[in-house]
This record gives structure tokens, C-alpha cells and sequence, in this order.
């Protein structure tokens, strides 16, 4: 096998806009969220008394709102069923605050209530975590040693592991757009943002729903590419 061969071009070019659009995400939920962050919500109240607020409501009282260091770092954990906001949304009162707090409290809501596309995206999660570690190792093993025109199981098994890595990108699309929809309703309904503020806090869970789309998009292509590289090595 050749060097071009093993650089893959065509593969490359193939990654390019799944690439790009990757890149693009990730400056636009950082750039809106800065954005937003200093646009105070009329309500006054922080993230964290929204998203307790929220959690009460629907009588989660058992699920605690902690504090993460970072920025963006924000997650529900559904192993532990813990809350945890970063600094900026735990303290903050802006739209992009409150937003992004209701929006983990949306997800909280989807764990109690067996939302099942996120059970499903939960039961997929350790084999896509164990698989997209060694999906690559093992497609690129198979690559450089297979023997030509005999196949390789490696590289199939690559391709299976890559596949549920694949799986679980896509999976999370439904859970994170409905984890938005609640948000926005819960916020609006229950006062915490006018209905002329629900565009800004809006724009924001829009931005971070971009990067999901991005990963989907970046994972597939990169699929994509490992069934064309191993069909070319079976030439």
C-alpha cells in the first residue's frame, strides 16, 4: 500500500465540511453564549434558583444543583441524578443563564419521566465510549495488514465499534432538541423570561444544538470514510 493510499485525500476532502462545520459550531455557541451572558433577565432570578425552582415543580427535590468550574461545563448526570452548572450559569441572571439551566433541567425531566430516547443514547453510551477509543486502532491495524482481496475483521470490527460511536452522536440530536423545546416552554410559561426575551435565550440553545448536529455530521463522515478505505483495501 502506498503512502497516498494510507493518507487517504480522498477521505480527507470527504471530512471537510463535517470539519468545517464543526469549527463553525463551536465559535458560534461560544460567540452567542458571550453574547447573551451580559443581557440581564428581567426576572432577576439566577440559574440556579431557576433550575431549582424547575426541579421542584415538577418534584424532583432529591436532584441537588451544584456549581463546576469552567465555562460551558454545564451537564445533568444521570448515573448520579446531579445537576451541575458552571460558575457563569450557576450565579448568573442573564438570558443565556437561565437558558442553559433550564435547558439541564430539561434533561433531569427526560431521566425522570424515561424519556426514551435518552435511556436509549444512556444503554448506547459504554459501548459507543469503549468503541470510539478502539474502533480506529483496530480499522488501521486491519488496514496496514490485511492481506489484499481477503478482508480483515479488524477492520470490520473497527467499523461496528465506530458504527455505535456513530449511533449515540445521533441519538443525542432528539434528546438535546427536546431538552431546548422544554426549556423554552418552562421558562416562558412559569415567568422567569418575557416572551420578548425568549429570542435571545432561544439563540442561544440554537447555538449549542449546532455542536450536536456538528458531531453527528463529523462522526458519520468519518464512517463514511473507513467503509470506503476498507472497501478500497478489498479491491
Amino acid at each position: 500500500m502506498s503512502f497516498i493510499d494510507f493518507i487517504d485525500p480522498v477521505g480527507f476532502v470527504l471530512m471537510l465540511p463535517a470539519l468545517a462545520l464543526a469549527l463553525y459550531a463551536q465559535f458560534k455557541v461560544q460567540s452567542t453564549f458571550a453574547k447573551y451572558l451580559h443581557v440581564p433577565a428581567r426576572s432577576g432570578m439566577t440559574g440556579a434558583q431557576v433550575a431549582r425552582a424547575l426541579l421542584n415543580e415538577a418534584g424532583l427535590y432529591d436532584v441537588p444543583v451544584e456549581i463546576i468550574p469552567g465555562r460551558l461545563t454545564d451537564h445533568y448526570d444521570p448515573r448520579t441524578r446531579t445537576m451541575r452548572l458552571s460558575p457563569e450559569v450557576y450565579h448568573g441572571t442573564s438570558v443565556a443563564s437561565l437558558g442553559v439551566a433550564a435547558h439541564e433541567t430539561g434533561h433531569a425531566l427526560q431521566h425522570a419521566e424515561n424519556y426514551i430516547p435518552l435511556s436509549v443514547r444512556n444503554q448506547l453510551f459504554p459501548v459507543a465510549a469503549f468503541g470510539s477509543q478502539l474502533a480506529l486502532p483496530l480499522f488501521f491495524i486491519g488496514l496496514l495488514f490485511a492481506a489484499p482481496g481477503t478482508g480483515s475483521w479488524l477492520m470490520n470490527l473497527g467499523i461496528w465499534f465506530f458504527a455505535a460511536a456513530v449511533a449515540f452522536q445521533v441519538v443525542t440530536l432528539p434528546v438535546e432538541f427536546n431538552a431546548s423545546a422544554r426549556a423554552m416552554q418552562l421558562l416562558v410559561s412559569q415567568g422567569f423570561i418575557g416572551r420578548d426575551e425568549a429570542p435571545r435565550t432561544r439563540a442561544v440553545l440554537n447555538a449549542a444544538a449546532l455542536t450536536y448536529v456538528a458531531a453527528a455530521a463529523v462522526a458519520a463522515m468519518q464512517l463514511l470514510r473507513l467503509i470506503l478505505l476498507r472497501n478500497a483495501r478489498e479491491e
